[in-house]
């Protein structure tokens, strides 16, 4: 539904609010865009974002508390943990597609050219 500016109802800011309340931040939509491809173990996740440790145990947690994150303790030795998105989650590829396919516009537009690693149509 697209609702011009200055229509939208008091309710619509309301549910944007709560939605940029579950996945505001640096890490949190870059991490279920992440997630959203695979499966990762924790340290692997990490290297792959480029976020400390601790930053990503708070951050996996807030989205685990919200049922975007699901988390598996795997009986290996050492534990290993694994994170993966949710069936809840799959719903905001739609939204992290567009902010992508967005950023690669945004970034031609300001620079002039294509992003070095801008998908090729």
């Amino acid at each position: 539904m697209l609702i011009c500016p200055g229509s939208a109802s008091k309710s619509s800011h309301q549910a944007v609010r709560d939605t940029l309340d579950v996945v505001s931040g640096k890490w949190k939509l870059i991490i279920l865009a992440v997630l959203l491809d695979r499966k990762y173990r924790f340290k692997e996740l990490s290297r792959e974002i480029g976020i400390s440790p601790r930053i990503l145990s708070k951050e996996l947690q807030e989205l685990e508390l919200h049922q975007l994150v699901k988390r598996t303790v795997c009986a290996t030795r050492p534990v290993t943990v694994e994170y993966e998105s949710t069936a809840h989650s799959q719903t905001l590829l739609p939204v992290v597609q567009a902010m992508s396919d967005w950023g690669y516009l945004h970034y031609a537009a300001i620079v002039g050219q294509p992003r070095p690693d801008a998908p090729t149509a």
